[in-house]
C-alpha cells in the first residue's frame, strides 16, 4: 500500500455561528487552526511542527480520541481502532485532521474533523470529534460522505447548556486544494435552530506562516473557552431556556 506524501497546512479564517430562536444571537470570530496529514506526519513528521512537545504552536496525540500517547499509536491508532470496530476497514488513504492546535501548552477544540480517505483518495469517511466544556467528548461518524452533500446524525451529546439534547445535525463539508468549509446546522421539534461554520484558505504550515498565525491570534485558544462562556452570558441575558447537563451517552460514537 502506498500512501502519498501531504505536508501539514494551517488555516486562516472565520467561525461563524448563529441562533435563529427564541432570540436571535451571532458572531462571528476571526481563527486558524491546523489540517495536518496524519498518515505522513506519523511517517515522516515535520520540521516546521513541534508534535508531541512543548512548542509556541504545536500537536498532541493525547488530546483527541482515547487520549492514548505516540507509544500507544496515538491520536491515529485511536482513529483506525475506532473506523475498524465501526466495520470500516478501506480508510486505508491519508486522513486528514482539521483542528486547534495547543498555543503555549494550552488548547480547548469544540469541534475536530477527520477526513478518512481510501487508497484512491476518495474520501471514505469523516468522524466529527466533539469536546464540551466539561471535559466530556463524543464522536459523529457520517459514512460514504460526500463533499457539499449534506450528511445528517442525531445529536445525543450535550454541548450547551441553552440547547437541550435533542434533535438532528445537518453537517456539509467543502474542499479544494487551498480552501476549507465545514457547516453544522442543528434543527429541533420546530425546524432550523443554530447555524454554525468553520471555514479558512490552507497554506502550508511554515516556521513564517505559524509566526503569522500568532502574530494575529496570539491567545486563540484561551479566547475560545472566554468566548464560550461570553457568549453563554449574552444569551441568559437574553432568558435563552437553560437546561442542565444530562448523563452523557453511554456509545462513544454515533452514526
Amino acid at each position: 500500500m502506498t500512501i502519498n506524501v501531504h505536508q501539514p497546512l494551517i488555516g486562516f479564517g472565520q467561525v461563524r455561528h448563529t441562533r435563529l430562536r427564541p432570540a436571535r444571537h451571532a458572531f462571528a470570530y476571526g481563527t486558524f487552526f491546523l489540517m495536518l496529514p496524519m498518515r505522513s506526519l506519523a511517517k515522516f513528521g515535520s520540521k516546521a511542527l513541534a508534535v508531541n512537545r512543548f512548542g509556541a504552536i504545536s500537536f498532541h496525540d493525547q488530546d483527541h480520541g482515547d487520549g492514548r500517547n505516540a507509544s500507544q499509536g496515538g491520536a491515529l491508532g485511536w482513529l483506525d481502532a475506532l473506523l475498524h470496530s465501526e466495520g470500516i476497514a478501506d480508510a486505508k488513504g491519508e486522513v486528514w485532521l482539521h483542528c486547534y492546535p495547543r498555543i503555549f501548552g494550552f488548547t480547548f477544540k469544540p469541534v475536530s474533523f477527520w477526513y478518512c480517505h481510501d487508497t484512491s483518495d476518495n474520501l471514505r469517511a469523516i468522524v466529527v470529534e466533539v469536546n464540551n466544556t466539561f471535559g466530556e467528548r463524543h464522536c459523529y461518524l457520517l459514512d460514504k460522505p460526500q463533499w457539499g452533500i449534506e450528511q445528517t446524525a442525531d445529536k445525543v451529546f450535550h454541548v450547551s447548556p441553552f440547547c437541550s439534547v435533542e434533535g438532528q445535525y445537518r453537517f456539509r463539508f467543502m474542499r479544494t486544494s487551498d480552501r476549507t468549509v465545514a457547516r453544522i446546522d442543528h434543527d429541533d421539534a420546530l425546524g432550523a435552530l443554530i447555524q454554525t461554520s468553520v471555514s479558512g484558505h490552507l497554506v502550508a504550515l511554515t516556521t513564517r506562516s505559524q509566526w503569522q498565525a500568532l502574530l494575529r491570534y496570539p491567545l486563540m485558544t484561551v479566547m475560545v473557552v472566554v468566548r464560550i462562556h461570553w457568549q453563554a452570558f449574552k444569551l441568559w441575558r437574553k432568558k435563552v431556556t437553560f437546561f442542565s447537563k444530562p448523563t452523557p451517552p453511554q456509545d462513544f460514537v454515533t452514526r
